[in-house]
């Protein structure tokens, strides 16, 4: 693969184009997974599976994040991301004739090539990190990011109610409608990613310098990468931020449902969850590059605790909505700060594997999160799945704490020295 110059016009146009495909990728995920839950419970009638839709999304996306790193290692983003698109569509027609004919493993199968398709397009944030400096890259992550900010307005506010009226009018269910809007959003990306995504950034990211810090040459094994303290940080707000994140949000619309909420209140807090996991992408990562990874990871975790302790504590539809836009927030400084600190501790002969690596574990942790919120709801309830969440959210918070103490104390112990 040849080395094109990274000018910044090239650069931002790039970045700027990965972020126009974020925005149509999330539009299509966020509407059809803010009804996944509710057609698990259409088909099959039964709490205990709605869960499962999540779960196997999670497993499509922990299959697909890494098949499509170790995919782009050798063909590039572009060619990646595309065919991550296409993944999609083929996931989003299947799962809307699954919905319409009533087919619960056809729904689970096409779920998995959707998740599959998002475990591509989540690689985007790395790609555009890479081909920025250092000091620049919590920004790019977030830029990108940000792009969620469309999907979560036009996902569960306009794409799920609109697209639910339009099926109803042909005579279907109103839960058909969002997949096929999906499976056209999709297509729309892939036309746009293969025909304008050039040089691809990978090439770009070759000609990027790195800090003294980052190990140049051939990839290390993966014990010396694990056992650095800031990659440890970094994989725990990536892992934990998403699992927490994921078994909260993937049961609220079950949760409202049993309270007798309508299809259009659960829009709302669907909304505002997007909303704060997305539009604080535009100050999260000047935030994360001027602050610091540790304290913005930090700040996330505290943020999903909290989360956590208000949303069993009402069934107001907007005090749950105020709670799910700080899990949204929590995941978000989470997401983009853990981001950057991975980019950071990693080689560039490192970087497409490892991201893969640790975008595979995150969906599965958070895939069996999902599966489990499904049975734990059923037997026990929404408050004791958001006590497991704030729970989990102590690991991130004393991971980061001990790499902070150590970063801080390295230099007092060598300056006694």
């Amino acid at each position: 693969m040849t080395t094109s110059t990274a000018t910044p016009q090239v650069v931002q146009r790039l970045t700027w184009l990965l972020f126009i495909g974020q925005s149509l990728a999330s539009t299509g995920f966020i509407a059809g997974s803010t009804v996944g839950a509710l057609v698990a419970r259409h088909l099959t009638n039964n709490d205990s599976f709605t869960g499962v839709p999540g779960a196997v999304y999670m497993a499509g996306g922990a299959l697909g994040a890494y098949a499509f790193a170790r995919f782009m290692e050798g063909q590039g983003r572009r060619r990646g991301l595309t065919l991550g698109f296409g993944v999609g569509v083929i996931g989003a027609v299947g799962a809307g004739l699954a919905v319409l004919f009533g087919n619960f493993f056809v729904f689970l199968a096409s779920f998995v090539l959707m998740g599959a398709s998002r475990g591509s397009y989540d690689l985007a944030r790395y790609a555009a990190a890479e081909m920025h400096r250092r000091e620049k890259r919590g920004q790019a992550i977030s830029r990108v990011v940000l792009g969620g900010t469309l999907g979560s307005i036009l996902g569960p506010i306009v794409v799920v109610p609109q697209m639910g009226l339009v099926a109803q009018a042909f005579g279907a269910d109103e839960l058909v409608g969002p997949w096929f809007a999906s499976a056209a959003l999709f297509a729309i990306g892939a036309v746009l990613i293969a025909g304008w995504l050039r040089p691809d950034p990978s090439q770009l990211a070759q000609g990027v310098p790195e800090p003294s810090t980052v190990v140049a040459g051939p990839a290390r094994r993966w014990t010396a990468i694990l056992s650095r303290p800031q990659t440890q940080a970094a994989l725990s707000a990536l892992i934990v931020g998403q699992l927490v994140m994921v078994m909260v949000m993937v049961i609220t619309s079950v949760h409202m449902d049993h309270h007798g909420h309508s299809l259009g209140d659960i829009s709302i807090v669907f909304f505002s969850h997007t909303l704060g996991m997305f539009a604080p992408s535009a100050f999260s990562g000047r935030l994360a590059d001027r602050l610091g990874r540790g304290p913005v990871i930090v700040a996330g975790g505290l943020l999903l605790i909290t989360a956590c302790v208000i949303a069993p504590l009402s069934q107001n539809t907007y005090i749950i909505a105020a709670a799910l836009l700080l899990l949204g927030l929590g995941w978000n400084f989470c997401a983009v700060a853990g981001g950057a600190l991975l980019t950071d501790t990693l080689a560039p002969a490192e970087r497409s594997r490892w991201q893969g690596m640790t975008d595979l574990i995150i969906n599965v942790v958070s895939g069996t999160g999902s599966m489990g919120s499904g049975v734990v709801f059923a037997a026990f309830g929404y408050g004791l799945i958001a006590g497991l969440g704030m729970i989990a959210t102590i690991v991130p918070l004393a991971v980061t704490a001990r790499w902070l103490w150590v970063r801080r104390s390295a230099p007092l112990a060598a300056a006694a020295d």
